[in-house]
């Protein structure tokens, strides 16, 4: 009886001694996953948006998909019966494979292809339901280590803590050290190393353990391969896309930065969306920044919110009686480079340089709701209402806090969208104007780059001159400023609007309905 207790004992002992051994790898596991799990939605989320713009529409369907997808592999888990380990390893492989070259498949698609949409949905759906596979198996494999109640709990929490992190260093971390293309690498290798590990670990309860290991390492090497050569891959493809020679690409936290070069024509695009042609950009500049400042009373202080590549400034630095521009655009990455690459300080003329500019890198709401300086003008020459982020730059809310930074005759004017692509955009930034400000006037001009273009002034009623005087006061202006394209005979016809552009009611946008955004995005999809 003693000999049957002592055995009993020992049989206990080792499983203890077994369980303390593999839980660990097994919970280990459980976090490297549910991290690599909320990175590919991340992922295939932001590349979408480069691509397709409209975030909160990426961002929703690629993370509804997932979901949807994770939940049928959950169920088909349930037809799994026998070797769990084998099952999951294999499920890791796969995963580790297909996850890692997601970002080469999108890029491939987008570049190569008119189907970007088919294979997206088609790659969510794939990555949804392996990982929908993982917890489900692992859980099971866990619970014959450990009662049900310690299995969910471990499980749950290291499943948890795993998406926290992913979702932390997404945005801090990888996106903007590594870019899409190197992310979408390292989270197969994780899934790779997961698979490798087990099989190392578990080698004597698999089937074939040694080939999987041998598999998992050798594929870890492939991904390993494109981490390190992914920004020939990205230049690869990116040159497709843009079809110019691309001179320079930079990823920073808020976006992907390309300057292309076409003979003498230098182009800046921001997430594939074109910012400028060197070739015409004084066809946008000059009407936004000299109408303004012909209108204004005083020029002694000016705001800019956005212009990081230093256009706008340039054309403020022409007059001499400024003695301060504050500059405010978010993304630093973008005011280096007006500041310090040699193509932008050629286009600026060194202008944000200049000891009369400060720069501000942060969020222009943030910026106007702290700030106490008083402007004589503000220059918004801000991205289009993309999404709502930057939707709110053009909301009441905005309008109103940027009323109490202006002087009492100062003058805002800020760029608007195109009046005949996104004609209700261009009306609704308009009348939000109008809901805060007492006078308005909306103008616009035609850039080759971008078609027709569209900008709206607004003030307080003490500035006369932009309720009674506009076109002469303008016109004088220009007897003392000669422009490449801002002359005193077309001015008048600046102000007026073809049928076609014809003012229409719309909505006013505010931070709760965003309405603008959708307006702006439902013009691009008629368009496009």
């Amino acid at each position: 009886m003693n000999t049957e207790n002592k055995a009993e004992e020992d049989k206990t002992k080792n499983q203890n001694k077994l369980t303390a051994a593999v839980l660990p790898v097994l919970l280990v596991s459980v976090f490297i996953i549910a991290t690599c799990g909320i990175l590919y939605e991340l992922l295939i989320s932001s590349i979408s948006t480069y691509f397709l713009g409209s975030s909160i529409l990426q961002f929703s369907l690629t993370i509804g998909f997932f979901m949807s997808f994770m939940g049928v592999g959950s169920f088909l888990s349930k037809y799994i019966h026998s070797k769990l380990l084998d099952q999951f390893v294999t499920i890791e492989i796969i995963l580790g494979v297909l996850g890692g070259f997601s970002a080469f498949i999108l890029y491939l698609s987008y570049s190569l292809t008119e189907n970007y949409h088919l294979i997206a949905f088609t790659l969510i759906s794939l990555l949804g339901t392996l990982i929908g596979l993982e917890i489900p198996l692992v859980t099971r494999i866990v619970h014959s280590y450990a009662s049900l109640k310690d299995t969910v709990a471990k499980v749950l929490s290291f499943d948890y803590i795993g998406a926290l992190l992913a979702s932390i260093i997404f945005p801090l971390l990888l996106l903007p050290y590594l870019g899409t293309m190197r992310t979408s690498f390292l989270i197969g290798i994780l899934n790779l190393a997961v698979a490798a590990f087990n099989s190392q670990i578990f080698m004597n309860d698999l089937i074939r353990g040694v080939w999987k290991r041998n598999i998992s390492i050798a594929l870890i090497l492939v991904l390993l391969t494109g981490f390190i050569y992914s920004f020939h891959i990205v230049s690869f493809f990116e040159q497709f896309v843009y079809q110019d020679e691309i001179l320079l690409t930079r990823q920073s936290p808020y976006q992907r930065i390309v300057v292309t070069k076409w003979h003498q024509d230098y182009r800046l695009y921001l997430n594939g969306h074109l910012q400028f042609s060197s070739a015409d950009e004084y066809r946008y500049h000059e009407p936004l920044v000299h109408i303004p400042m012909a209108l204004s009373y005083n020029h002694e202080k000016v705001l800019v919110l956005g212009g990081g590549d230093g256009l706008a400034v340039r054309e403020l630095l022409r007059y001499k009686d400024i003695q301060q521009i504050d500059l405010v655009d978010l993304d630093k990455a973008m005011t280096d480079l007006g500041q310090q690459h040699p193509i932008f300080r050629q286009l600026n003329k060194n202008s944000l340089t200049n000891k009369k500019v400060r720069i501000f890198n942060e969020d222009a709401y943030k910026f106007i709701e702290k700030s106490t300086d008083i402007y004589s003008v503000i220059i918004i020459d801000l991205p289009d209402p993309s999404d709502p982020g930057l939707g709110k730059l053009y909301s009441r809310e905005f309008y109103q806090l940027l009323q109490k930074r202006l002087a009492i005759d100062g003058i805002v004017v800020t760029q608007a969208t195109s009046p005949y692509f996104a004609t209700e955009a261009f009306w609704c930034i308009t009348h939000t104007l109008g809901n805060v400000f007492t006078t308005i006037k909306p103008y616009t001009v035609y850039v080759p780059s971008f078609g027709q273009w569209g900008f709206v002034l607004a003030a307080n009623k003490q500035n006369k001159r932009l309720s009674k005087n506009t076109v002469y006061t303008i016109q004088q202006m220009l007897k003392t400023q000669p422009m490449r394209f801002l002359k005193a005979q077309i001015v008048p016809g600046l102000f007026a609007f073809d049928p076609d552009m014809a003012e229409r009611p719309t909505p006013v946008n505010t931070l709760d309905t965003q309405i603008l955004v959708q307006s702006y995005e439902k013009s691009l999809r008629n368009w496009e």
